[in-house]
């Protein structure tokens, strides 16, 4: 008889090298395409300075999803019909974004300050319908739940299969604007004289970011899908100076988050996909953070000394 710690690490294994089965599998790839496509377009949205709106969009999704369960519950007798639920999250977000657009512009408060005033507004009337839907006598209550944390456990085929197919579609539409966004992000004013609409590409990019965000919601829960598009970007600062190799590596340090962090998820029943996936896109920026070779810790005080000691 094996141990437990030797059956969790093989569990682990299997999980990480995708031979624990189907569907887990396309949970594995789905949260690795949503962990890349976060990072990517996260770089630019870092770069743009709207990290606080990202945190306003995924909080105001929370009513839209529980409107979206509780009408097609009444309707069919089992609300968790994802599509239904992202098109329900979508909708309130945008509400939430127009909300925080028409505070800052009509008003003398900050964005920050309007920001707050929404995100709290909108999570605090979404948990008053997540318990509203507690109380109803319906299917898929248990399943809804989950996107506040992020649950793959019980993730149905379907489900996953909407997830990767999504975050791929995602993945090409941030790739094909890649240098827009980044004339945007550095220069508006050269990028508006070369033609780049900045207003349309500003939505764009707001868009594909709230794309990403509904599509991770069962992923990685919606307190945390915005550190997926924070984090990778924020690391992948510490190895390069360049946008382009930025975007590569902020990428693939989301994939490797989203592709581990289900992974123990799937290997220990009854962990949160969502924190563990956060935990370990932590633990990269945590690496990058100190060895980077661009801003890391270790080499900025080699090349301190190496400068004093040529002086």
């Amino acid at each position: 008889m094996t141990s437990p710690a030797v059956d969790a690490a093989d569990a682990l294994l299997q999980a990480l090298t995708f031979q624990a089965g189907y569907n887990t599998t396309l949970v594995s790839i789905g949260a690795a395409l949503l962990g890349a496509n976060a990072g990517a377009i996260g770089t630019f949205v870092t770069l743009r300075r709207r990290a606080l709106v990202s945190d306003a969009m995924s909080h105001a999704t929370l009513p839209g999803l529980a409107i979206a369960f509780i009408v097609m519950a009444l309707a069919t007798g089992d609300g968790r019909f994802l599509p239904g639920l992202m098109l329900g999250a979508v909708a309130t977000a945008v509400l939430g974004l127009l909300a925080i657009d028409a505070i800052t512009r009509h008003t003398r408060l900050d964005e920050d300050v309007a920001i707050g005033a929404v995100l709290s507004t909108f999570f605090g009337a979404g948990v008053v319908l997540m318990t509203v839907i507690q109380s109803m006598d319906v299917g898929g209550q248990a399943g809804i739940s989950g996107f506040l944390l992020g649950a793959t456990a019980g993730m149905r085929l379907i489900e996953a299969q909407t997830i990767a197919l999504s975050a791929a579609v995602a993945g090409l539409l941030v790739m094909a604007l890649r240098r827009a966004f980044t004339l945007v992000c550095f220069d508006p004013t050269f990028a508006a004289a070369t033609g780049v609409d900045v207003r349309r590409t500003d939505l764009m990019m707001i868009g594909l970011l709230l794309v990403v965000i509904v599509i991770g919601l069962q992923v990685a829960g919606l307190v945390l899908v915005v550190a997926l598009a924070i984090v990778p970007p924020v690391a992948a600062r510490f190895w390069t100076d360049r946008v382009g190799t930025m975007t590569l590596v902020a990428a693939g340090m989301g994939a490797v988050s989203g592709h581990v962090g289900a992974a123990l998820s799937a290997a220990g029943p009854g962990l949160p996909t969502g924190p563990l996936i956060v935990l370990t896109g932590t633990a990269i920026f945590i690496v990058s953070m100190l060895v980077g070779p661009a801003r890391g810790v270790f080499p900025g005080l080699l090349g301190g000394r190496s400068g004093e000691a040529a002086r």
